[in-house]
């Protein structure tokens, strides 16, 4: 289910409404309050060391459990990406970064308790200051060091890994 099928109440003045909401926004028949269903936003951190190895998780938990992903988890309320990115590394592997560089954005879906969230993933890329000391922490089974242009896209956890890891192996290529 999506989000926008939870809801038959108004939140602001609880009126039964007739319909489920359609589309991006859901307004109340009754008091006119808008909400609208907005994506929520994740990070993952493409993680390379001196010998050029990236880091790749086995995920612990579903959604994606067992499958491999690059570290990384939801933006709290009021972080900047780049701020999550840091702290979801040192949750998930006990690493610190150095020289975070965007990569690309793409959509996802991710399915939790019985409701598929609407996502946009911010990739970044980053080099670790601390490799010797990764550990597989928060919500990561284990993890591996790789060569990044050795990793299938298709045994990426989700659609939006793939197109990312894809477009960094391009770019790995060209460089």
């Amino acid at each position: 289910m999506n989000p926008r099928d939870f809801y038959r109440h108004c939140p602001r003045c609880g009126t039964v409404q007739a319909a489920t909401p359609t589309g991006n926004v859901f307004t109340c028949g009754h008091c006119g309050f808008r909400l609208f269903f907005n994506p929520a936003v994740a990070i993952a951190v493409f993680i390379r060391r001196e010998d050029g190895r990236a880091l790749f998780i086995h995920r612990a938990k579903d959604p994606g459990k067992g499958r491999l992903a690059p570290p990384g988890g939801f933006i709290d309320l009021g972080e900047r990406a780049e701020e999550a990115a840091c702290r979801e590394i040192r949750e998930e592997v006990g690493l610190e970064l150095a020289v975070v560089t965007f990569l690309c954005s793409q959509p996802n879906s991710y399915h939790y308790a019985e409701v598929t969230y609407p996502v946009l993933d911010f990739f970044f890329t980053a080099r670790a200051l601390n490799a010797d000391g990764a550990a597989a922490l928060d919500d990561v089974a284990q993890f591996e060091w790789l060569d990044p242009l050795a990793v299938r896209p298709e045994d990426m956890a989700f659609p939006s890994m793939q197109t990312a890891l894809a477009q960094w192996q391009e770019q790995l290529r060209r460089s």
